[in-house]
C-alpha cells in the first residue's frame, strides 16, 4: 500500500511517551515534588530515541519539528477564539503584568545579544549574530516560537537554529519546574506568602497529576450543540482548523505578492512563514469578530477551546523536546549553557524584584506566574500558580488572560525585528546588530519608565538592595 503512516507513527510514539510519563509521575514523588510537566518528561524520554535509535529504521525528528510548528499555530487560533472573561479586572494590574513580561523580553534579549557579541569577538567568530535572540524565544515564548522562528533563519544560511531554540526552551522548562518550586519554598521561609496559603501548602499531598478514584471531577467543557447534529468538540475544532487554513491562504497570497519584490521579498516571506502563529492568532481574532457581529459567539465554548489548546500544547512540548538535535547542541554547547546560566540568574532575580514592587495584591502569586511564563509557557506558569492557588480563586489568572493579549500586541514589533542581526551575519555591517540591541534597550526603558509610574517612586527607590519589597511598606 502507498498510504503514508509517518505522521500517525510519530503521534503514536508521542502518545505512548505521554502515557508512560503520566504513569511515572503518579509513582515517583520526585516528579510530583518538582511539578515536572508530563509532556516535558515525555519529551526527554523520546530525545535519545529520536537521536540515536529511530533514525536506524528511517524515523527522524524532522517531522516532530514540523508538528510543533503547526501545533503552536493551532493553539494560538484556539486562544484567539475564546470569549473574554466577564469578571471585572483592574487595568493597573493588567498593564503591570504586561510590563513585567515585556521587561523580561528586553532583559533576556539584551543579555543574549551582548553575550553573542562576546563569543563572536573571542572564541566563536562563526557564530550567527541572532543566536542570542534564542534565549528570549526559548524562555519567554516557548518551544513553538523558538523552533519556527529559528527554522525561518535557514533562508539566511543559518543551520540548526530551530534545534538550538528548542534546547533553550527545554532549559527554560527545567528552570520553571525546579526554580519555581525553590521560589515557593523560599517564599514560605521568608514569609512572602499569605499565612493561609502556607498552611495549605504544608498540609496538602504532593499531586501525582491524576485525580484519585472517587474524586468529584470538574467540568471540562460544555455542549453548545446537539450531538446528533454535530459534536461540540467537532464544531470548535473545525473553527480552529478553519482559522489556521485562513492563515495559510493569507500567507500564500502574501508570499505571491512579495515574490515581485525580488530576493528581499522572498526573504521577508520566509520570515512571515516562520511567524505563522501571529497570523494564525490574527485570523482567530477576525473570526471572533465575525461571530460577535453576527451574534453567533455562543456556539463557541471557552472550556472546549481550553481543551484544544491544552491538547495542542501538550503534544507540542513533547514533540519539540524530542526534536532537539544533540549534534547541534554539541556544536554550540558553550554559548548555549553560558547564555542559559547567566540568563537564569538574571531572570530569577529581576522577576522577583520587579513583580514584588509593581503589584499591590497577591504579589507572590503574580510573581510566580510571571516567573513561569518568563521561563516556559503560559501552561507552565499556570501550573506553578496552581500550587498556591489550585482553584484559581484569585484574579491572578484572569488578569493574565487580558494581559497576554496586550503583551501580544507589543511583542509583534519585538519579534518582527529579530532578523536584524542576521543582516550583520550576511553583510558584516554591525549597524543592524546594534540596532537590534537598541530595540531591547527601548523595551527596557519603556517597561522601566511605566514601572516607576505604576509602582510609585517610593516602592522603586526604597529598599533597592532587597530582593522582595517589604510587605509592611
Amino acid at each position: 500500500m502507498s498510504i503514508q503512516w509517518t505522521m500517525f507513527i510519530n503521534l503514536g510514539i508521542i502518545s505512548a511517551s505521554l502515557i508512560l510519563a503520566t504513569w511515572i509521575r503518579t509513582k515517583i514523588r520526585f516528579f510530583q515534588k518538582y511539578l515536572i510537566p508530563n509532556p516535558l518528561l515525555a519529551g526527554f524520554i523520546l530525545l535519545p530515541l529520536y537521536n540515536f535509535v529511530f533514525p536506524i529504521i528511517g524515523l527522524t525528528s524532522v517531522n516532530l519539528g514540523e508538528m510543533a510548528y503547526h501545533l503552536l499555530s493551532i493553539s494560538f487560533v484556539a486562544l484567539a477564539l475564546k470569549a473574554p472573561p466577564k469578571k471585572n479586572v483592574a487595568r493597573g494590574r493588567i498593564f503591570g503584568t504586561t510590563l513585567s513580561v515585556l521587561f523580561q523580553f528586553g532583559v533576556q534579549g539584551f543579555i543574549g545579544l551582548m553575550l553573542t557579541f562576546f563569543f563572536i569577538q573571542t572564541i566563536m567568530p562563526e557564530l550567527f549574530h541572532s543566536f542570542g535572540y534564542l534565549l528570549p524565544l526559548g524562555f519567554s515564548q516557548g518551544p513553538g516560537q523558538a523552533y519556527s522562528i529559528g527554522e525561518s533563519w535557514t533562508v539566511f544560511g543559518v543551520e540548526g537554529a530551530g534545534s538550538v531554540g528548542l534546547t533553550f526552551a527545554a532549559i527554560g522548562f527545567i528552570l520553571c519546574s525546579f526554580g519555581g518550586v525553590f521560589i515557593i519554598n523560599y517564599g514560605i521561609k521568608k514569609e512572602w506568602i499569605a499565612k493561609e496559603k502556607v498552611e495549605f501548602l504544608l498540609n496538602k499531598d504532593m499531586r501525582p497529576g491524576v485525580h484519585p478514584k472517587g474524586t468529584k471531577l470538574k467540568v471540562g467543557s460544555y455542549q453548545t450543540t446537539e450531538t446528533e447534529a454535530i459534536d461540540t468538540l467537532t464544531l470548535n475544532m473545525g473553527m480552529v482548523l478553519f482559522g489556521y487554513f485562513m492563515a495559510f491562504l493569507f500567507l500564500t497570497g502574501l508570499e505571491y505578492l512579495l515574490s515581485f519584490v525580488g530576493p528581499a521579498g522572498e526573504q521577508l516571506a520566509a520570515t512571515f512563514w516562520g511567524l505563522s502563529f501571529i497570523f494564525a492568532a490574527l485570523m482567530g481574532l477576525l473570526m471572533k469578530q465575525i461571530l460577535s457581529r453576527t451574534n453567533t459567539q455562543h456556539i463557541m465554548d471557552n472550556l472546549t477551546l481550553n481543551r484544544i489548546t491544552g491538547f495542542s500544547v501538550d503534544l507540542m512540548v513533547t514533540s519539540a523536546i524530542a526534536a532537539i538535535s544533540l549534534v547541534m547542541v554539541s556544536k554550540y554547547w558553550i554559548p548555549i549553557f553560558t547564555i542559559a546560566i547567566i540568563g537564569t540568574v538574571v531572570v530569577s532575580f529581576t522577576t522577583i524584584w520587579f513583580a514584588s514592587r509593581i503589584f499591590r495584591d497577591h504579589r507572590f502569586l503574580r510573581t510566580l506566574l510571571i516567573f513561569g511564563v518568563s521561563t516556559g509557557t503560559l501552561s507552565t506558569g499556570l501550573a506553578l500558580l496552581r500550587v498556591v492557588d489550585p482553584d484559581f480563586e484569585t484574579p491572578v489568572a484572569t488578569d493574565y488572560t487580558y494581559a497576554s493579549g496586550l503583551t501580544f500586541v507589543f511583542a509583534i514589533h519585538y519579534i518582527l525585528t529579530m532578523n536584524m542581526p542576521l543582516r550583520t551575519f550576511i553583510t558584516g555591517d554591525y549597524k543592524w546588530f546594534w540596532f537590534a540591541v537598541l530595540i531591547n534597550i527601548v523595551y527596557l526603558l519603556f517597561s522601566g519608565t511605566f514601572f516607576v509610574k505604576l509602582a510609585g517612586k517610593k516602592r522603586v527607590f526604597t529598599h533597592k538592595s532587597k530582593l522582595w519589597y517589604p510587605e509592611d511598606e
